[in-house]
């Protein structure tokens, strides 16, 4: 009886291209057809989606033999559910593009050299006197960044800025809602931070990714979160978004305003999840140790009810500014640039109170950032 494969943490199948779906910088959806293998899951031999990131495989084209990671087809994963291109066979041989020395997703096979802000932007960095009072938005989940933006900038912020923190993906390009934000004008800078990569700026860590986005991009609203497909555990401590709490703490350092978005849903059927979150219930009351504005939207009834009594019952009024804002006006500038919005399939439609909290946060920020211009204006 012959030996199945090797095992361990990865698997690994090898394929064939038969169409490029779809195309942006950087990033390759293609079909593929996945080599016959009893253990795959059906219908094998039907093709499935696998992603490839040019800046780690190179160029990939239609008839091409490539290197698949299936593991998170294989678990049925909901996110992440399609292959990775780990190589192209017979690949011609690639070279660095550029003189940068720091190194992301560090010791993996892939391990990509970017040039980082610490290299390239070393003295502003230095000198920097940190955030002067700029807000720092810092979100849970990555598809709020779109209201955050959107509301901001309704609110009078001149420039905005992402920076992806590294929970969850840590290929800045997976991102579609990125660039759909910069090209309609709600983004006007996007940096990948820690581990993650393939943003427009790179920092080492999400204190210099802020200060870049302060200093070089010269955003009056930073908005930090991480990239698409956080992960929970359904437990309290095992969660990738409780790193916002870290954002938070890190915006208070460098001498910023930190604001919360909350996670709140009403369409959302876990109960964890109803009303707001745990996720934010606990980076409010158990990770960010810093006081933060925190934006609570505007609901009706028993909605609104339920929001305020789960933040009331962590006495999260002693510790933090609760505000109350209207989200709307977010929403309204998403339709007016023609940005359509989701997250975990759900539309605006589907679960208003989800993308009003985002919304909200986000106006409260750009309010701030238009009221610290005039100040500065009048003090001038």
């Amino acid at each position: 009886m012959s030996p199945g494969p090797p095992t361990g943490s990865v698997r690994l199948r090898h394929a064939t291209v038969r169409r490029i779906r779809s195309e942006r910088p950087g990033v390759l959806e293609l079909d593929v057809v996945v080599d016959d293998d009893p253990a795959d899951p059906p219908p094998v031999g039907e093709p499935g989606v696998a992603v490839a990131f040019t800046q780690l495989v190179g160029s990939v084209e239609v008839g091409d033999r490539v290197l698949v990671n299936t593991t998170g087809v294989a678990l049925g994963l909901g996110t992440g559910g399609f292959h990775l291109v780990v190589a192209v066979d017979d690949q011609t041989a690639t070279e660095l593009g550029h003189p940068g020395r720091v190194m992301k997703a560090r010791y993996t096979p892939l391990q990509a050299a970017v040039e980082s802000v610490e290299e390239t932007d070393r003295e502003t960095l230095e000198r920097s006197e940190g955030l002067g009072g700029r807000p720092v938005v810092c979100a849970p989940l990555h598809s709020m960044i779109g209201p955050i933006a959107a509301g901001a900038r309704a609110a009078g912020a001149e420039r905005i800025a992402y920076v992806m923190s590294d929970g969850a993906a840590l290929p800045g390009r997976l991102s579609n809602l990125v660039p759909r934000l910069r090209v309609a004008g709600l983004l006007d800078g996007f940096v990948t931070s820690g581990q993650a990569f393939g943003g427009e700026l790179e920092a080492v860590t999400i204190w210099t990714g802020v200060l870049a986005a302060a200093e070089l991009v010269g955003a009056d609203v930073v908005i930090v979160a991480d990239g698409p497909g956080n992960l929970g555990t359904d437990t309290t401590w095992g969660v990738s978004a409780l790193a916002s709490g870290h954002a938070l703490n890190a915006t208070e350092a460098l001498g910023g305003r930190p604001v919360a978005a909350l996670r709140v849903s009403f369409a959302d059927g876990r109960e964890r999840h109803r009303g707001v979150s745990h996720h934010s219930l606990t980076i409010l009351d158990r990770v960010c140790r810093v006081s933060a504005d925190v934006a609570v939207p505007v609901l009706e009834g028993r909605e609104r009810d339920l929001v305020w009594d789960s933040l009331r019952e962590r006495r999260l009024e002693e510790r933090h500014q609760l505000v109350e804002v209207d989200g709307r006006p977010a929403l309204d500038e998403l339709d007016r640039a023609g940005v359509e919005i989701d997250s975990m399939g759900r539309t605006a439609s589907e679960d208003p109170a989800f993308f009003l909290a985002a919304g909200a946060a986000g106006i409260l920020a750009g309010r701030m950032a238009a009221g610290s211009r005039r100040w500065r204006k009048g003090a001038g």
